[in-house]
């Protein structure tokens, strides 16, 4: 008998464009499926259902995993198995083999990265701060320009390598913040 397996293979047979964005934000709406994404980064691309549902009905709990209750486990177990797993897979983002209780990610669920970064509430978009940037060292440029003192005294070669400086030094620390605030 062959594993029964619902996935990016069933689905490359009639969808080789990948997931659009509606199956993107469809696959991410539900907190248990960004979660079975995070278990599975964090973990490894592959995993047992049984342990991805004792990790989730932990972090919904606020337990430790050996303090999860057989019920709370259950109720996990079952949304992933009846709804969750097979939404995932049917956009393509896991291969899910019901039959035997294995999930994995695939090269699909890579697309989904930049939908999982994380914005804290008192932190500054990063094309607000580009912007906001970009205006400052405009002003400072039109300001040399004009011959506006003190700045029509430093060289345009000067302005350009703070600017450049300034511009790569944020790109480092967005890359930074970036990795560290993705899911998984």
């Amino acid at each position: 008998m062959t594993p029964q397996l619902i996935g990016s293979e069933e689905r490359s047979l009639a969808d080789a464009d990948g997931p659009s964005r509606d199956e993107v934000f469809t696959a991410l709406s539900n907190a248990r499926r960004r979660n079975v994404i995070k278990y599975l980064k964090t973990n490894g691309a592959e995993a047992r259902v049984r342990d991805i549902a004792e990790q989730l009905a932990a972090w919904e709990n606020d337990l430790e995993i050996p303090e999860v209750t057989y019920k709370q486990r259950k109720r996990v177990y079952t949304a992933l198995h009846q709804s969750h797993l097979p939404k995932l897979a049917a956009s393509g983002f896991i291969d899910y083999e019901s039959d035997r209780g294995l999930v994995s990610l695939t090269e699909e669920s890579r697309q989904l990265e930049v939908y999982l970064e994380i914005v804290s509430d008192n932190e500054i978009l990063w094309s607000e701060y580009y912007v906001g940037l970009a205006v400052v060292c405009g002003l400072l440029a039109t300001a040399a320009w004009v011959g506006t003192v003190p700045f029509g005294a430093v060289s345009g070669y000067a302005y350009a390598t703070l600017f450049a400086l300034v511009f790569g030094v944020s790109g480092l620390i967005h890359r930074t913040v970036t990795r560290r605030n993705r899911i998984g």
